[in-house]
């Protein structure tokens, strides 16, 4: 190998190892997203924490309990990635690029949650969200992706560690997509305990007029 074709190969090195440990960087720095349970039992995701006074339950929106459970039986370097960097796709119905989205991820194996963007509440907490109610919308850890882009997705995933083919085991099963803000029952009323019939008393009967106590 020639001296100019090795410092060409070098730097084309440097350059991608630096695009990797950008768009690394760029993960471990973006802001956490919340999942937000508000006193209604309506949840909503957003960047930012509700206010104390909402009296809401905030959670990561990383430690969804099915995320963890489909997560359990991954091999550990996917589990490893997957847990630190959860993948989590924003979708709304007859969306092509939706759809093209969910291929690449579903292609190279990638485990994702699918959230589903249908109604005006799901629109609004997008827009919390993202700043934006353009779709598809992704989140890789906290770092966002907002549009499709399979140049830009797949060196985000590839940044994360993801594997370039599927690794997932032959009985993984993905998750079935769920409403981005579902509204929980509200809690069924107790019962009241059930109260006897009450029986009327008659009335004592009327004193007769008679002073004299006459009958007849």
């Amino acid at each position: 190998m020639t001296p100019s074709i090795s410092r060409t190969v070098k730097s084309a090195a440097l350059d991608a190892g630096l695009v990797l440990a950008l768009c690394l960087s760029t993960l471990a720095q973006a802001q956490q997203v919340y999942r937000i349970v508000g006193p209604d039992g309506k949840i909503t995701f957003s960047d930012q924490p509700p206010p104390a006074s909402t009296n809401a339950r905030v959670t990561a929106a990383s430690s969804d309990a099915g995320r963890a459970a489909a997560t359990a039986s991954l091999p550990f370097e996917l589990r490893r990635v997957a847990t630190q960097y959860p993948v989590t796709l924003y979708a709304g119905e007859n969306c092509g690029p939706c759809a093209t989205a969910r291929s690449l991820l579903t292609a190279r194996g990638i485990p994702f949650s699918e959230k589903t963007v249908t109604t005006n509440d799901d629109v609004q907490a997008l827009q919390r969200l993202s700043g934006d109610t353009s779709l598809p919308f992704a989140t890789i850890g906290s770092q966002q992706l907002k549009g499709f882009s399979d140049a830009e997705w797949t060196q985000f995933l590839d940044a994360a560690g993801y594997p370039k083919s599927s690794a997932l085991p032959p009985n993984f099963r993905q998750a079935p997509a769920t409403p981005m803000v579902t509204v929980a029952a509200p809690p069924a009323a107790a019962a009241r305990p059930a109260v006897a019939p009450v029986t009327p008393i008659a009335p004592p009967p009327p004193e007769p007029s008679n002073p004299a106590g006459i009958r007849f």
